[in-house]
């Protein structure tokens, strides 16, 4: 390039000398007929991530957010149903909790907690990072596992047979396009209340008015969450069971109970400068619930993150996990592994960055939650993971995945764990004041992958 930082033709001419020279032009036709991942597929990869493990759960029928960012509700609401086909023993393996219950309370306790984050917010100015978040921030399927803790403690659970799937819980984009548009004309509105000087008793009465039209939108694009409801099956036995005129919250503590769900934390690896590891951490306006738990993580080692969920597995118990699901994959053949294509070669380039340098700099984020099923440990190393999605049995292994330790190293940022998986330190950092960060911090990303 010349001294005024353009592209010249002389600088083109030596890049295309440079090419030229490239041991990657061999494989350029391959590339632009048949795409890079056809190219830079590594077969050995697709030998070794085999669905074979040494510790292995057994599954019931794979589950579909379909078209929805509800794969962190799908993963927990996995969780339980594993932890009451242990204590039930359903006959048929197709029982689900209803996942379009909680994305109905969900959906309302965000418009909610957007809301009153706007009115602590109304006096920074419309342009202040913090304001301009909010605003772009809103309204996505996403969540953490604290969030879902928080909705199944006020609301509890029901069987999806209570309440079923509707057509915007499946297709749920134009559902959240038009809950954001009324939520930012809304916020609008109060920060100009606000700004005329209205008393935040007058702001809150204008927010009730908001939140009353919410839920009326949230009965017409999701149906009527169920009061009461009656709940039958049979075991393995073919004993049959019914509870007749249950509440969601007398069947959450009946068949799952708070003990269970407050017996679990999350650990994340986050690897940088800015988060030393053995202390935890919160995200500012990250949540879902007024007054509800916060979410807190426990930082430490990929490896330790790697341990716990080991020995959870083993025990028997499903393990809830975030990661950033697109990066190095093969959604129809369900491989998730860092050696699965070798760009590098193929493009003649570098692209390896560290964990750290990828959460700071943007290239890699939490966006999808699934559970780990299996693991596969030999001489006392964890070589690969049975992943259960929530995309249909049509991807992978009829809707499993098998993941590599060096992809979870590198792409997993959160497991939840049971506590008796940590040592008395970690549980004693988790006891101590979480460090806030910023909302755009990385680790608040959510878990919205459709």
């Amino acid at each position: 390039m010349n001294t005024n930082g353009n592209i010249s033709n002389e600088f083109l001419t030596k890049a295309e000398q440079a090419y030229s020279h490239n041991p990657s032009r061999i494989v350029a036709g391959s590339v632009i007929q048949n795409g890079i991942d056809a190219a830079a597929r590594n077969q050995q990869s697709l030998v070794q991530m085999q669905q074979v493990f040494s510790d292995e759960i057994d599954t019931l029928d794979i589950t579909n957010q379909k078209k929805s960012g509800r794969c962190w509700i799908f993963a927990g609401m996995n969780v339980l149903r594993y932890h009451m086909n242990k204590t039930l023993g359903f006959k048929d393996k197709n029982f689900e909790l209803s996942q379009p219950y909680l994305m109905f309370f969900d959906k309302l306790e965000k418009a909610n907690y957007f809301l009153e984050s706007v009115i602590e917010t109304a006096g920074e100015a419309k342009d202040s990072r913090m304001v301009m978040w909010q605003f772009q921030s809103l309204m996505n399927d996403g969540g953490q596992w604290d969030m879902l803790v928080n909705l199944m403690k006020k609301y509890g659970v029901v069987p999806k047979s209570a309440m079923p799937e509707s057509y915007h819980s499946s297709n749920s984009a134009s559902m959240n396009t038009i809950l954001i548009n009324k939520l930012r004309k809304d916020g609008v509105t109060l920060r100009r209340l606000a700004a005329k000087g209205a008393t935040e008793t007058d702001l809150r009465d204008a927010k009730d008015e908001m939140i009353t039209e919410i839920y009326g939108m949230l009965r017409t694009f999701l149906g009527t969450p169920p009061q009461t409801f009656d709940f039958a099956y049979r075991d393995k036995d073919n004993a049959y069971h019914r509870d007749l005129n249950m509440t969601p919250l007398a069947f959450f503590q009946k068949y799952v109970g708070e003990d269970f769900i407050d017996d679990f934390v999350s650990v994340i690896n986050a690897p940088t400068d800015d988060k030393p590891y053995g202390k935890t951490y919160t995200v500012k306006y990250l949540g879902n619930v007024v007054g509800g738990k916060p979410v807190v993580y426990l930082n430490l080692q990929a490896e330790q993150l790697a341990d716990m969920a080991k020995q959870q597995v083993q025990a028997g118990s499903p393990v809830w996990f975030g990661c950033d699901v697109a990066k190095l994959y093969d959604r129809d053949a369900g491989i998730m592994d860092t050696g699965l294509y070798d760009y590098n070669t193929v493009l003649g380039t570098d692209l390896t960055m560290t964990k750290a340098d990828m959460l700071d700099y943007g290239q890699t984020v939490l966006t999808h939650a699934m559970t780990l099923m299996a693991v596969d440990v030999r001489e006392g190393n964890i070589t690969k993971w049975k992943v259960e999605n929530s995309w249909g049995d049509e991807v992978g292994e009829k809707g499993f995945f098998v993941m590599s330790q060096d992809w979870f190293n590198n792409y997993t940022h959160q497991v939840v764990v049971r506590k008796q998986y940590l040592t008395p330190e970690q549980l004693k950092a988790l006891e101590a004041q979480p460090i806030e960060l910023k909302p755009w911090d990385p680790i608040g990303s959510l878990a919205v992958s459709r």
